[in-house]
């Protein structure tokens, strides 16, 4: 968390704001994010204009031409277009400054957030494994079959790997799940192909459905635009143990395994 829909909000609202406006400074409060923020950007950035915002998996990626920067939200990071007067706040590690007196500042109150910058995207020890969007036409239930093949890993485990499939999330992935009909803890090789098909399309579809209404806010996260995601509104199972589940009353259970939570139904998922 931030998730994928949660950064795609904010690479959406980004774009119309950022895109081709030229850097004018880097202000670096706090260097100490998950990777300490390099001192040579601040001499880097400057005179550098953004061409284009970008997003794999979890990650925006800022084109400014012969390099990028990579972005990441960590776990309760945001980013806001702010004018450059507003006075910063203490979770506030750093502004990008841009023509016309306007600044992306980031906010992250537990520094597990990221900025980085690489001359060569494709290659970067963050992005060069990750597998194919799920948003995109190569992602499939073929795809998802093929590479589940013999493994005994939980189908959600599975799909929370980002080499298999870039940003998903667990919240979505456990919506998902719900929405195929599909146990979290059923091994990924002991599903059908046609299951998997079934799979792919709901993930898809809970995917843009999230977009649509700027992902989800739990505790921290909120879009470009200060405003926060009302997926929370239209949760299946995430977090709602002990309740009822919509589709036919039985109670959603909650089950723990590597520090991460699922939520199924008993007798929906399978």
């Amino acid at each position: 968390m931030p998730e994928l829909p949660e950064v795609e909000t904010t690479r959406r609202g980004l774009v119309p704001l950022l895109c081709g406006t030229r850097i004018i400074a880097l202000v670096v409060r706090d260097r100490r994010l998950r990777w300490p923020i390099a001192p040579q950007l601040e001499t880097l950035l400057p005179g550098r204009t953004i061409a284009r915002i970008d997003r794999r998996g979890k990650y925006l990626l800022l084109d400014l031409g012969e390099g990028s920067l990579i972005i990441h939200l960590g776990m309760s990071g945001s980013l806001q277009m702010v004018a450059t007067r507003k006075p910063p706040g203490p979770w506030d590690p750093f502004d990008i400054v841009v023509t016309g007196g306007q600044c992306l500042r980031m906010r992250d109150p537990r520094r597990f957030g990221a900025l980085l910058y690489t001359e060569d995207r494709p290659h970067h020890p963050l992005l060069r494994h990750l597998g194919p969007e799920p948003l995109e036409p190569e992602f499939s239930g073929a795809y998802l079959y093929h590479r589940a093949r013999g493994r005994r890993i939980a189908i959600r485990d599975f799909l929370l790997n980002g080499q298999i499939v870039a940003g998903i999330g667990n919240i979505y992935a456990n919506e998902a799940l719900f929405s195929a009909g599909i146990h979290p803890g059923r091994a990924a090789g002991r599903i059908s192909r046609t299951r998997y098909d079934t799979l792919a399309a709901a993930i898809v579809a809970v995917l843009n459905r999230a977009i649509a209404v700027g992902g989800t806010t739990l505790k921290d996260f909120s879009g470009s635009d200060g405003r926060p995601g009302y997926f929370q509104q239209q949760l299946q199972v995430y977090g709602r143990a002990g309740d009822p589940c919509l589709g036919c009353g039985t109670q959603i259970v909650r089950l723990s395994h590597l520090t991460r939570s699922s939520y199924y139904c008993p007798h929906c998922q399978r």
